[in-house]
């Protein structure tokens, strides 16, 4: 029977979480200036992504999405909407409810953004395969975490 060294066991460099951190921080720094052109952070732009291709939805719907909460997700929409990007509004009869939709700025920021996964190939130095075997790992990863949480 192998015994674990509790030692080993708190060195960065056995930590899983560690590259992936690091990894996924280094990414969202590149996106940084390819993003800049458009005015709009990482964040932002996952957000302009999930509005572009679902059309409107409510801040909760939008938050499940992109795995972020009410609190962050409310100064990136008051930041789309001050730019013009999206509408929030609402509804009189339910105020703790947010829609969102895009407006035609929003829409026409769409075609500028079609140049971003471009600029983006390569930033990730695996080759194609592997690159497609990461994102499936970890989208398979992230929705038994998702499942998880339901529990």
């Amino acid at each position: 029977m192998q015994t674990i060294d509790v030692n080993s066991t708190l060195l960065l460099e056995n930590q899983f979480c560690f590259p992936l951190y690091a990894c996924a921080k280094e990414v969202v720094r590149k996106y940084r200036k390819p993003l800049e052109e458009l005015n709009l952070t990482y964040t932002q732009y996952i957000v302009m992504l999930v509005l572009w291709e679902h059309g409107d939805m409510t801040e909760g719907q939008l938050g499940k999405k992109v795995h972020l909460d009410s609190g962050t997700l409310t100064p990136v929409l008051k930041r789309l909407d001050k730019a013009g990007y999206v509408n929030r509004i609402r509804p009189e009869n339910n105020e703790r409810k947010l829609f969102l939709s895009l407006t035609k700025e929003g829409e026409e920021l769409k075609e500028k953004a079609k140049k971003i996964p471009e600029a983006m190939q390569g930033c990730i130095p695996l080759s194609e395969d592997d690159l497609f075997i990461l994102r499936d790992m970890l989208n398979q990863a992230l929705a038994r975490m998702s499942e998880g949480e339901k529990k």
